[in-house]
């Protein structure tokens, strides 16, 4: 050793230690901070099934490549991180012996090319990735920017620490070549050996640069320690538990059916439940369970989720990312506070004795300022979280689908939605109406049970009623129970849809029945609203009528046009005794034509671009058989850019049907005018789509741009799916 090693080598040996001790420091911070949330037993297991999605998602970065570029030059950096952990122990050790090698390994040709090769492609995808991250700069596309709100600062750091690193490696390992120490033949690193040739003979410089590595590393650390919400980096680590830990153990993502209520870990009981000791939703940051807790320390900032929102893309204060990161930000501010032991009793008193409180204002007084904030409340208020962004919602699930590291957005706005309806009865006005109409008429209009059939007058043919509540049931000719909705019952324009698909069924002989005026609203969006109550009260209700329809019947099929009934009766009702096998219109539709059950006569000439439902698409993966049915009748299709997983949502999910837009533009507006964008030229012009909502909600759009001077919209339709293959199967063109 030289003099110079014997400085280089013990810095780096006080670097490392440091690093290390306060990184693992940081990791029980963490975990102690997690601990803070509510109990959820729900997440941990099957273990084998979590495992392999684990390993699906992080080593074959299955959601990260849905952006292509962007997924393949993180998935190098990702694997340069892990890959090139050795490189640190070589740098160590190279600070004391610049001839230094790892035993054996070391010295191996592969092992030296696999390191040539991982750091190339890491130095590659950072420099991709610090690339993207400057063209979407928000000083350029501004609010349409995914970084809007994001840490650049940090983001800035981690990216310099990537790249810094990277070059390290290869000035060592030029170094090494330049000096004879290189311990593998030059065909092992072709990069490194060829900055050999231009870097000077000089083992001391190889100590001084493998000590600026391990420094560059350890302050990595050092910094990341000190800050836990730096999400930007702490995700490399914790989202390893995030995806385990995610709510479907089959891996898919936290969509379909709502979370369940829990209270201290266990199922909530609402007939049961004491609003003065359960836990209904959250109303404070402390009601979110671990798993929250844990959503909200992995954010990486990446902005997928506020790039495909539909309110953030309309100029609403909604943004995934930004509510994620105030959650973030008021969680560990207020933990210091929750793990003293601070809180309000049922009586509204606060738990922490005077000396902790005044122990506690010594150590942290930032968190007891925190702890005064209101989980949800206006800015007057300095709550958290702002009414106006919590009912932006449309539960559209675009955030959940995008999200990189699998934190349920979705989950956490309902839980916030549950509190304010059931606790504090704090929600728009115009849910009020809603809520009424569901209670005393059993649908979201209002409208009288008595004409939940009006939509069958005039039909050529009789629609078969069973009446539960009169002893009805169905009958061996009675293959499905055809679940109408209330929007297919009341609305006129999608009863169109109904009478499409009841024309459908009995030309292809499909025995069927409805319940008719025994039939009442599923309770989505009493559900979305966060009234959990009214859901529960019209769920069961409705599971009753509907067990007793099928009677003694095993297989108990229904069949639904719209998805929000769909989603709630296949993925919500087992919950509650309900077990169908539900099917949407579409699905079935398609199996009837697959079967020549259905076959088309004339083929639909007209263009038609197809609108996805999201509680059809994202939330229940049916994309396939809508399209197929469109081609069947005839029609060509046209693809709006934003379709499949990435459709951009009609603005009436999460009970916005019901609620007014008032900032921003129309949702359904912006999805009218990409539908517009696509329909150029086109032959009697149509948007199909298979939800009864997304029809009224776009419909509603082609009337508003049909009233603008030179607009195309007065030319196109919108229609079911159902009622282009009926024009196709009776032969109107």
């Amino acid at each position: 050793m030289t003099v110079l090693n014997w400085i280089t080598g013990p810095v780096a040996a006080v670097f490392i230690v440091v690093g290390f001790a306060l990184l693992g420091r940081a990791a029980v911070q963490i975990y102690r901070t997690l601990q803070l949330g509510q109990p959820d037993p729900t997440r941990s297991g099957p273990v084998g099934r979590r495992l392999a999605t684990v390993a699906r998602e992080t080593l074959g970065h299955t959601r990260m490549l849905q952006w292509g570029v962007v997924g393949a030059a993180h998935w190098f950096v990702m694997v340069g991180f892990g890959a090139l952990i050795l490189t640190l122990v070589e740098a160590v050790g190279e600070t004391f012996d610049p001839g230094f090698a790892i035993p054996w390994l070391g010295h191996q040709a592969w092992y030296g090319l696999l390191v040539e090769i991982i750091a190339v492609t890491t130095l590659v995808g950072i420099a991709v990735l610090i690339a993207i991250r400057q063209r979407e700069h928000p000083r350029r596309p501004g609010r349409r920017s995914r970084f809007a709100g994001s840490n650049f600062p940090q983001a800035y750091f981690v990216e310099t620490v990537i790249a810094v690193i990277a070059v390290c490696i290869f000035l060592i390992r030029g170094l090494k070549f330049a000096t004879g120490e290189a311990p593998f033949p030059a065909w092992a690193a072709p990069v490194s050996w060829a900055l050999g040739r231009v870097l000077p003979d000089s083992p001391a410089l190889l100590s001084v640069v493998a000590l600026v590595k391990v420094i560059v590393s350890m302050v990595w650390a050092i910094v990341i320690a000190r800050n836990l919400t730096m999400g930007v980096a702490w995700h490399r680590f914790l989202a390893f538990f995030n995806i385990y830990f995610k709510r479907r153990d089959d891996g898919r993502v936290a969509l379909g059916a709502m979370k369940p209520m829990l209270s201290r870990g266990e199922p909530l009981n609402l007939e049961e439940a004491d609003p003065d000791t359960d836990v209904f939703g959250a109303g404070k940051v402390e009601d979110f369970s671990w798993k929250g807790w844990l959503d909200f320390s992995t954010c990486t900032e990446c902005g997928r989720c506020q790039s495909q929102c539909p309110a953030w893309n309309t100029a609403k204060p909604l943004s995934p990312k930004l509510l994620v990161l105030s959650l973030r930000d008021h969680a560990h501010a207020k933990a210091p506070y929750l793990a003293a032991g601070g809180g309000l009793s049922a009586e509204g008193e606060e738990q922490l004795s005077d000396e902790a409180r005044a122990r506690l204002a010594h150590e942290s007084p930032l968190a007891l300022l925190e702890a005064q904030r209101p989980l949800v409340g206006d800015p007057e208020s300095n709550g958290v979280i702002d009414p106006e962004v919590l009912w932006d919602c449309t539960s559209c699930g675009a955030c959940v689908q995008q999200c990189p590291v699998d934190i349920e957005h979705v989950d956490h706005i309902m839980d916030m939605r549950r509190y304010q309806v059931m606790i504090e009865s704090e929600f728009p006005t115009e849910l009020g109406g809603l809520f009424r109409n569901l209670e005393n008429k059993g649908n979201p209009w209002g409208q009288n049970q008595r004409d939940r059939m009006a939509w069958a007058k005039d039909l050529p043919f009789e629609v078969p009623v069973v009446d539960p509540t009169e002893g009805g049931e169905l009958t061996d000719e009675h293959e499905y129970l055809f679940f109408v909705g209330c929007a297919g019952a009341f609305d006129d324009r999608a009863r169109g849809t109904t009478r499409a698909v009841a024309e459908l069924l009995h030309i292809a002989g499909v025995g069927y029945a409805v319940l008719g005026g025994a039939e009442t609203c599923t309770g989505d969006p009493a559900r979305r609203a966060g009234n959990e109550f009214l859901f529960q009260m019209l769920a069961q209700q409705n599971v009753e009528t509907m067990n007793a329809a099928f009677g003694e019947r095993q297989r108990r099929k229904v069949v639904v046009t719209c998805p929000h009934c769909f989603n709630t009766l296949s993925n919500e009702y087992p919950d509650l005794g309900g077990r169908y096998e539900v099917v949407h219109h579409t699905q079935l539709l398609n199996k009837l034509v697959r079967s020549k059950r259905l076959v088309t006569v004339a083929p639909v000439d007209r263009d038609v671009t197809y609108h996805d439902p999201c509680y059809l698409g994202r939330h229940n993966q049916v994309y396939t058989p809508p399209r197929e049915l469109i081609g069947a009748s005839g029609a060509q299709l046209r693809e709006m850019p934003r379709s499949l997983e990435r459709s951009f949502c009609c603005g009436a999910g999460g009970a916005r049907m019901w609620m007014e837009e008032k900032i921003g533009k129309r949702i359904n507006l912006e999805r009218t005018d990409e539908a517009l964008s696509v329909l150029p030229g086109a032959t009697a012009p149509a948007v199909a789509t298979g939800c009864p909502f997304c029809r009224i909600m776009l419909n509603d759009g082609m009337t508003a741009r049909a009233g603008e001077p030179d607009s195309a919209a007065e030319d196109v339709q919108v229609l079911d799916v159902a009622q282009l293959l009926l024009a196709g199967v009776k032969g109107e063109r």
